[in-house]
């Protein structure tokens, strides 16, 4: 099913996104904003979801729909497909940022220029109430209440349907 918002701008909702996950006891919160626009982006959500379910390091919690919209910084490039996943996890940040950084890799993410197209793009939006600025890591991320595939999939995830 899809929801179109705008000219730009598709809701998709597949068996997974959105979805509520078991309970959890590991320590922290963390709102991850999942992207990608290399390859066929909603399959890899799920792998990635799958990856998330085996690991030690996460517990899923609930994922929101996925958001297809256009690129920003870098525009020559493919729409992006966008969502929100929330996971608890007992690392703290810095940890935490090298196992999504791991795990970007293990998708074949690359980087070689800013904001270039990638197949999966994993973005610490918020880590439990940590609130801190180093040369690697800044919580809550950076302008992330300016980026509609971040506002629009947390709004409706956290049941703020109007758009």
């Amino acid at each position: 099913m899809k929801k179109i918002l705008s000219d730009s701008l598709t809701l998709y909702f597949f068996k997974n996104f959105p979805r509520t996950f078991q309970k959890s006891n590991k320590r922290f919160q963390v709102t991850l904003g999942i992207g990608g626009n290399i390859g066929d982006t909603c399959r890899i959500f799920e792998k990635l979801l799958v990856l998330f379910q085996r690991s030690k390091f996460v517990d899923l919690v609930a994922t929101a729909p996925i958001l297809k919209n256009p690129p920003f910084g870098y525009k020559d490039q493919n729409d992006f497909f966008n969502s929100i996943i929330i996971v608890r996890t007992n690392l703290y940040p810095k940890s935490f940022l090298g196992y999504i950084l791991r795990v970007e890799k293990r998708f074949k993410r690359k980087r070689p220029f800013k904001d270039a197209p990638r197949s999966l793009d994993l973005d610490i939006i918020f880590f439990d109430n940590f609130s801190m600025k180093t040369q690697d890591l800044t919580l809550p991320h950076p302008k992330w209440s300016e980026r509609q595939s971040v506002v629009i999939p947390l709004r409706y995830l956290y049941g703020i349907k109007n758009f």
